[in-house]
């Protein structure tokens, strides 16, 4: 099911967690390793990482703690962003990359953008899905109250909402609400998994098989934890109007690594206000000396399931532009 004859995997003790890594590739011309968002895993990353082995890279794609098949942090343990930066900084040290090529996706390319930032002499340069660089973490006071994030701040109420379906009916209902080009928004009396049902037909490209491996990887973690990361974690909400931003703010944030912002143009983050601002107003720019954005025609936030032949040839391309020495 998950492929296995052309994916390794292993779990490494990282910080008292075993994290689960897939791994394609041997990697004589440098290693790739991609970070999955919500509600994603590694397997999301499937058809990029055969593609950069293929292409002469070893490519690396861990499942994010309380993700897949990596180990859940107790309960009582505080959910806190800066995890993320300091697993993959221990992924890193266990696989003996010096330096690497980070590919993110939605939560995943918050946390490359700032890992490049703190450790750019462990980066090689970063491509990003779903999500321009800021340095602060966006809010949406103006949004409407049913609007999706501001329901899954709510501590609970994501949760009560997830539990009433098995965990393949949530993966499903996700997958369909957030491949379409508009923001989802419930009403009133409405919660975000009413938005669709089991006659919403599945995305073309996300078959049934796709569907079963993520809910058999979500079985292990449940959805507890991945609420909480990112949701909760990078920026809290007291009233659903306020968020207050749980990220170390990088004072003037200069990235010394080329980036390459990679966006569907159907994706409904476009429609974030200020989103398209940041992408097509230059603002990225002043934080990124070396960049490049590329809108992939009626690509949704799932651009490299949907398009991976189109994601793959940005990648390599990018890979090509960048070529390091064979020890990164």
């Amino acid at each position: 099911m998950y492929m296995d004859q052309q994916f390794e995997h292993m779990h490494l003790p990282i910080r008292g967690l075993n994290l689960h890594v897939a791994q394609a590739g041997k990697g004589d011309k440098g290693t790739v390793v991609f970070l999955h968002g919500f509600p994603e895993i590694w397997y999301s990353w499937r058809h990029q990482m055969l593609a950069v082995a293929a292409a002469g890279y070893r490519a690396v794609a861990p499942d994010w703690r309380g993700y897949g098949l990596s180990d859940e942090p107790p309960v009582e343990e505080e959910v806190v962003y800066d995890d993320l930066l300091d697993d993959l900084l221990g992924i890193l040290d266990a696989l003996s990359i010096p330096k690497v090529f980070l590919v993110g996706k939605d939560f995943g390319a918050v946390a490359t953008y700032d890992f490049a930032l703190r450790h750019p002499d462990r980066v090689c340069g970063v491509m990003c899905l779903g999500i321009p660089f800021t340095p602060f973490t966006a809010s949406f006071p103006n949004m409407p109250e049913g609007f999706y994030m501001s329901r899954w701040l709510e501590p609970g109420r994501a949760e009560a909402d997830f539990d009433r379906y098995d965990v393949k009916r949530v993966v499903r209902t996700i997958y369909i609400l957030f491949s379409s080009s508009e923001i989802p928004i419930a009403k009133e009396d409405q919660e975000i998994t009413d938005l669709a049902d089991l006659l919403t037909p599945l995305p073309e490209w996300f078959s049934e098989k796709d569907l079963s491996v993520y809910a058999s990887l979500y079985e292990k973690s449940g959805f507890r934890y991945p609420l909480k990361m990112p949701y909760r974690c990078i920026y809290m909400s007291d009233v659903l109007d306020r968020s207050t931003d749980k990220r170390e703010t990088i004072e003037n944030p200069k990235f010394q690594v080329p980036v390459f912002v990679v966006m569907g143009d159907k994706d409904y983050v476009n429609k974030l206000p200020g989103f398209e601002t940041l992408l097509k107003g230059g603002i990225m720019a002043m934080f990124a000396p070396d960049l490049k954005i590329a809108f992939v025609p009626e690509g949704s936030h799932f651009v490299q399931e949907q398009f991976p032949d189109k994601v793959n040839e940005l990648l390599i391309g990018f890979l090509k532009d960048h070529s390091v020495p064979a020890t990164a």
